[in-house]
């Protein structure tokens, strides 16, 4: 069956919240151990968190959860039409053109200027089209997927394509089904046999959240949005020589701000909260993603608790916690087949292009003027 057009899954005009796998067409190339050759490409791992780090900052779309593997890349987005609304032409303006500054003739001065600001947004109708494309998730996605291949095809001393082919979407109807995408998807290390829990799991959300509950922090790689003034510019073009001028904007992008943050604090936050009205956009301010909002009833430690228990008792029979079977039944999911559902997740959505609970999965096919949704009557045997 081919995959559905995007704009049936996710439209840039409305919230949607989007399970998001990109794969590697090298595979083991990726961030893996090549074994022909014994040469580690571990260290991609980090060149694809602070990418999508850098966008958290820039696009009104929220990443929720993420897990970096050998040969492909998880992320749940959520894209915020409403956070964006609150922006002004002239933040629109800037945002984009640190993400794509276009062809300039001083390539060592590739930061934009209060002149390059204005002038777009002098051209409305561009600027209304550019103003759509920070929040659609097709946009972070190409913005995330292409330097990433290009940087990986200069390190390889080769051509071609770097990934698949187009990032592989799934539409979560409801928050029974984001909590159990999350935890496939902060457990696929561990499902992996890469790493035998969360704690020990590098380059996922999960192990960010952790460690941040310890009080760690990391350069942050949010692009710095304050554009040059343009008398700045012509100063630096006639005192300071072009290699110093280019070593400067290579470390430039390597520590934008020069800020620390939280290591999860360009992560949206975890929990929701009860007391905010689900129409406020609850922008973030301070830079670094771009709102405040939740997206799970549950706070950190009792999703940690029942991921942790998740990745423990991965093969066994072993019983649910009585608090752990209040927190599924709370949540509509048939604890009983909790274990199976997150560990077998593929048998259960690996095909679906939609995740949630049967009834949410039949009004979401009506919503595009289907019948049904592939893995439906599946989701049914897993959720109350």
């Amino acid at each position: 069956m081919p995959r559905p057009p995007r704009a049936e899954q996710f439209s840039p005009d409305e919230v949607c919240i989007v399970h998001v796998t990109q794969r590697c067409v090298r595979r083991a190339f990726l961030a893996g151990i090549d074994f022909v050759t014994g040469k580690d490409f571990s260290y991609r791992r980090e060149w694809i968190r602070r990418r999508l780090e850098s966008l958290a900052s820039v696009y009104s779309v929220d990443v929720l959860t993420y897990s970096i593997m050998s040969s492909h890349v998880h992320v749940i987005l959520r894209n915020r039409p409403d956070v964006l609304a609150k922006w002004s032409d002239i933040e629109v303006a800037r945002r984009w053109l640190k993400v794509f500054p276009g062809h300039r003739l001083e390539e060592h001065l590739a930061e934009p200027t209060e002149n390059d600001v204005q002038t777009l947004v002098r051209d409305t109708q561009r600027l209304k089209t550019i103003r759509q494309r920070l929040a659609d998730i097709s946009w972070f996605m190409r913005a995330l997927s292409e330097p990433i291949a290009r940087r990986a095809n200069k390190a390889d001393e080769c051509t071609g394509h770097f990934w698949e082919g187009r990032f592989k979407a799934q539409r979560i109807v409801d928050e029974t089904g984001l909590l159990a995408c999350s935890m496939y998807v902060d457990l696929n290390p561990v499902r992996a046999a890469m790493a035998d829990s969360p704690d020990h799991s590098p380059h996922t959300s999960a192990y960010d959240r952790i460690e941040a509950g310890k009080g760690k922090q990391i350069n942050s790689a949010a692009f710095d949005l304050k554009p040059i003034p343009s008398e700045q510019v012509a100063e630096s073009i006639r005192e300071t020589p072009v290699e110093t001028l280019r070593q400067k904007q290579r470390g430039k992008r390597k520590d934008p701000t020069r800020r620390k943050v939280r290591r999860d604090g360009w992560l949206a936050p975890l929990p929701l909260d009860p007391s905010t009205l689900a129409s406020e956009p609850q922008v973030h301010t301070d830079g670094f993603r771009s709102s405040d909002r939740g997206f799970l009833s549950l706070s950190l430690n009792e999703y940690l608790r029942l991921l942790r228990w998740t990745a423990k008792h991965a093969n066994d029979a072993a019983k649910l916690p009585a608090g752990v079977t209040q927190t599924l039944a709370a949540l509509g999911i048939e604890p009983s087949m909790w274990r199976d559902l997150v560990w077998h997740w593929e048998n259960y959505f690996g095909q679906s292009t939609c995740v949630g609970r049967s009834e949410s999965m039949q009004a979401d096919a009506e919503r595009t003027g289907h019948h049904w949704h592939r893995g439906q009557s599946n989701a049914s045997a897993c959720f109350v």
